[in-house]
């Protein structure tokens, strides 16, 4: 098993708490990732997906300063790109089209985030 869980995978963070993304960016790129952003707002993380091709996962805090991440995870979907979201609500108030999303709830584990990764990329 590789001691970099997530070498070679492009992870896109869209978190608007500056240092948890701060945060999970570094854990994430010391797990081998090549993280995409962090961005902490919506019109900014949708231009920076359309943009952006080979985005393996995506990590995306549910509420950007107001605005729900909902329309990015429908773009992420239907590319096919694995996501999981990190919030700080109960993640019983997710759309039914996101119930088998894995909510990671805040604050949250950085390790558990690596494993939530590591498991939607397993899956796909």
């Amino acid at each position: 098993m590789s001691n970099l869980p997530l070498q070679g995978c492009r992870v896109l963070v869209v978190e608007d708490e500056f240092l948890l993304a701060d945060e999970l960016r570094g854990e994430l790129e010391q797990a081998g990732a090549e993280v995409v952003g962090p961005i902490g707002h919506l019109a900014g993380a949708m231009a920076l997906a359309s943009a952006q091709s080979g985005i393996d996962a995506a990590v995306l805090d549910l509420n950007l300063g107001g605005d729900e991440v909902f329309p990015l995870a429908d773009l992420l979907t239907a590319r096919g790109v694995p996501l999981i979201f990190s919030t700080g609500y109960d993640p019983v108030s997710l759309p039914v089209r996101f119930a088998d999303v894995q909510a990671c709830v805040k604050p949250v584990s950085l390790s558990q985030v690596i494993a939530a990764l590591q498991g939607v990329m397993d899956a796909r």
